[in-house]
């Protein structure tokens, strides 16, 4: 993918976010049954990083299962944002605006290292391979040595009801040789009519991922929506 086409797909993603983020957040009151079934593998007292926090239900949740160790979200939308700083009374967590995407999203986080990173649906909005690579290689940077990484990836071709939401390329100003492999555009329609840009990763293109950016794959499982297979989650290790 050419970088010009990737960053125009990033600006996509950014605008439906500022765009959506309410209607977006509305529809996110709960963590999904894997983000939960990753929790249950926690000691407590991680210091976590959590990328893609979105409204900060994560949080919320930690701090209601008595998490007493450190949480920093990073999300590039305000309106979630937003509605992440509404956190249960005695809980600290902290929260600051951040774009993956950027060159630079990672140099204030230099100061400490994570025990725990997690990108809980981030990964399938970053266009093209190489923007991607980028991004992995800084979360394995900012991981202590065998700290994990959690992430979790959409896996919507797995619905024909969230197949019917793909549309053509054209809808976007692009074609479809301008994008990779496995890249799609989804319609939203709540509180209007939106368009996002995700990928649907195979199972072999995050292990070629893993081996190339540092990781090693410790679990992976299907989890989320109908049939429960709308999530694919993996948790790797820090080489």
């Amino acid at each position: 993918m050419e970088t010009s086409t990737a960053l125009q797909l990033v600006e996509l993603n950014r605008q439906f976010y500022a765009d959506f983020g309410k209607n977006f957040s509305a529809t996110r009151q709960c963590i999904q049954p894997g983000v939960r079934k990753t929790l249950s593998m926690l000691a407590g007292t991680e210091r976590i990083l959590d990328l893609g926090c979105g409204n900060g239900e994560l949080a919320r949740t930690l701090a209601q299962a008595g998490f007493h160790g450190t949480y920093l979200g990073l999300d590039f939308s305000l309106p979630l944002l937003a509605d992440a700083g509404s956190q249960p009374e005695g809980f600290s967590a902290g929260f600051r605006e951040a774009d993956l995407t950027a060159d630079d999203w990672d140099t204030s986080l230099f100061t400490t290292h994570y025990s725990l990173i997690t990108a809980f649906a981030v990964l399938h909005h970053i266009p093209g391979l190489d923007m991607r690579r980028s991004i992995l290689q800084k979360v394995h940077s900012l991981l202590e040595p065998d700290g994990k990484f959690i992430h979790s990836n959409w896996q919507f071709l797995n619905s024909e009801k969230l197949k019917a939401r793909i549309q053509p390329w054209s809808a976007a100003h692009l074609s479809a040789a301008d994008v990779d492999g496995g890249d799609y555009l989804l319609d939203w329609r709540s509180g209007g009519l939106g368009l996002r840009y995700a990928h649907h990763f195979s199972a072999q293109e995050l292990s070629q991922l893993t081996t190339e950016t540092g990781f090693r794959l410790v679990e992976s499982f299907f989890s989320d929506g109908e049939g429960g297979r709308l999530g694919l989650y993996q948790v790797w290790e820090r080489v």
